[in-house]
């Protein structure tokens, strides 16, 4: 929360940040496009790195620190009831509108990669965990929803996860929802 709180922790941070361990978010980059991405920018990682690198200098301008976040109490994320909930391989029998990818049960430390086989042979990728914790609990939600044709089959969850496919509406202006 401050410059004396992190400055000790400055090379355990940037290391943290840079394999993607800070902020906790459980999804690999580039698998799926998510409009709740929690991960760090390029550049973001370029400015710790520097800080770091540069001996972690403090600044001059006191008053161009940010106010000190104030923190609510970490969120329930309930499986909502049209949801449809995976384990395993699920071929769908109707098309789904996916607005996202809910882990509801994970194997502490398991990597998953989940995946729409599409009835034209195309792999639409949803969701890469990895080394998932329980800690990340919460939605991965699309930029745009997807459209899964019926006989999509949802492929890469394992028997002992359960992973809820949250249902969203077509958006008017794109053409197909797909990517």
């Amino acid at each position: 929360m401050t410059y004396q709180d992190v400055q000790p922790r400055a090379v355990e941070i940037k290391e943290a940040a840079l394999e993607r361990r800070m902020p906790p978010w459980g999804a690999v980059k580039g698998f799926g496009d998510f409009r709740n991405d929690q991960g760090l920018t390029q550049a973001e990682l370029e400015l710790i790195t520097d800080w770091v690198d540069s001996d972690t200098p403090r600044g001059n301008n006191r008053n161009a620190l940010p106010k000190e976040p104030k923190f609510d109490k970490p969120s329930v994320f309930k499986v909502p009831k049209n949801a449809t909930v995976a384990t395993g391989e699920l071929k769908l029998d109707r098309e789904l509108v996916l607005d996202g990818v809910l882990p509801v049960t994970v194997p502490s430390g398991a990597s998953i990669k989940i995946v729409a086989s599409l009835p034209d042979g195309e792999i639409q990728p949803l969701l890469w965990l990895y080394e998932y914790k329980d800690s990340y609990q919460h939605p991965f939600l699309f930029r745009e929803p997807i459209v899964l044709p019926p006989g999509s089959t949802i492929r890469g969850a394992p028997t002992d996860a359960r992973i809820a496919l949250l249902p969203g509406k077509k958006r008017k202006s794109s053409n197909s929802g797909r990517r």
